[in-house]
């Protein structure tokens, strides 16, 4: 995907905002109900000091103030939980885009504006109106989407990809669709499936809009994040060798992995998977690849496609777009690392649970442990699953930057199994 983490936002302080504004609902209520019983024991109990002939008066006019101060604690409890669900959904960003604001781009009203059905109900879903799909958290970023939507109808898109791209790692996934054309570059040089998995990108058939480097060659002199170093080079990189010559003990073999899938390996999906390689690998012995991918620093997306290979350009903030069980195997290195807090790899985790059939293979390779601690939470979090351990090793790199430090890294084939 070209990044190795995706800090968006905090899970782990939304759940706890969410937790506080249930905490107070929870303290209110019990207040109002304490404080009721206490007043209707008060009323009941007390005997006011007049005459007996007067005592039928007095009851009555107990039991309505009762009443009356029964029904303003009711309506104080709705308000406040009327109110307090307005502050969790302002908390969590679940707000109804306010489209009233000054400056907001009249096509994202238009897209966002719900269409009844022209023959009323649909009898199979129950729906009575169509409904845009747009990340509730575009709501925190309004003016940068009012810029995105700003554009000519039936015109040419603004060459604003990167406006895009920083709406998608604030949340805001996924985007409203527009109604102008997006920008073209011609795609001459390409090379046919399978030549194109090894020849080298030409510079012409991208954008380099919105990128320090405007070359590959330039990409190559860079180390990009942990997994792509030189990436881009398909002639005299490394990525020549990857996945079929081993330079440590955490780097498995391709055909070894296979191997262990017991030739049920047809369709498989690689989380942030850099420039493809392992996607081409898995070309080579008919295995389908899905490479998700984010255009952090170079254009990751365009030389997947150029080599022949299926880009999905997803956050890992996002719910992958595919049905339960239907991988045979999952790819991820330390682009699974999207930082923030434990939850939020917890959440992938039982994404990539969901859709990994049973019996498929989970592939964990060479993913970074900065330290012991997050070793052992992820070593903790994959025993949930029940997984069974094909391959499992622990190993230390020499850190890639010259430092001459240490890494340690964990790879690992798990295999699926079958839950009741």
């Amino acid at each position: 995907m070209g990044s190795v983490s995706l800090k968006i936002g905090d899970g782990t302080a939304r759940f706890r905002s969410a937790t506080l504004c249930s905490s107070a609902v929870n303290i209110l209520m019990l207040f109002s109900v304490v404080t009721t019983n206490l007043f209707a024991l008060y009323a009941f109990t007390y005997s006011p000091k007049t005459h007996h002939n007067h005592l039928l008066h007095y009851n009555h006019k107990n039991m309505s103030l009762i009443s009356e101060q029964v029904s303003l604690i009711l309506q104080q409890i709705d308000y406040s939980q009327k109110k307090l669900s307005q502050m969790e959904k302002e908390l969590l960003g679940y707000e109804t885009i306010d489209l009233s604001r000054p400056n907001t781009a009249t096509e994202l009203k238009l897209f966002l504006q719900h269409h009844k059905l022209p023959l009323g109900k649909d009898s199979r879903t129950g729906i009575t109106e169509m409904v845009a799909s747009v990340g509730h958290s575009c709501e925190k970023s309004i003016n940068l989407l009012s810029q995105y939507m700003n554009y000519k109808v039936y015109g040419s898109c603004p060459d604003d990809w990167n406006v895009a791209q920083k709406l998608i790692l604030r949340g805001c996934e996924p985007l409203p669709r527009r109604r102008c054309l997006a920008k073209s570059i011609p795609k001459s040089g390409l090379y046919s499936f399978p030549i194109s998995l090894w020849k080298q990108v030409s510079d012409k058939i991208v954008s380099w809009n919105g990128f320090s480097c405007k070359s590959f060659q330039c990409l190559n002199s860079k180390k990009l994040n942990r997994d792509c170093v030189g990436c881009f080079d398909l002639v005299n990189g490394f990525e020549t060798q990857k996945f079929i010559k081993a330079r440590g003990k955490n780097d498995f073999l391709v055909n070894d992995v296979l191997a262990l899938g017991g030739g049920g390996i047809r369709i498989g999906f690689d989380i942030a998977g850099g420039s493809g390689t392992f996607a081409a690998r898995m070309a080579e012995r008919n295995v389908t690849i899905v490479t998700s991918t984010l255009n952090i620093d170079a254009p990751f997306s365009e030389f997947i496609a150029a080599r022949g290979l299926f880009p999905l350009y997803l956050s890992l903030d996002h719910r992958f777009p595919f049905y339960d069980n239907v991988f045979d195997l999952v790819h991820a290195s330390s682009g699974l690392d999207i930082g923030a807090k434990p939850e939020k790899l917890e959440f992938l985790m039982f994404d990539i649970d969901r859709i990994l059939r049973v019996g498929g293979l989970l592939w964990l390779d060479n993913f970074y442990c900065a330290n012991e601690e997050k070793r052992r939470d992820l070593t903790l979090l994959i025993e949930k699953f029940g997984y069974k351990k094909l391959k499992w090793v622990v190993g230390e790199k020499v850190d890639s930057n010259g430092s001459g430090k240490s890494e340690v890294y964990l790879s690992a084939v798990l295999q699926k199994t079958v839950r009741v």
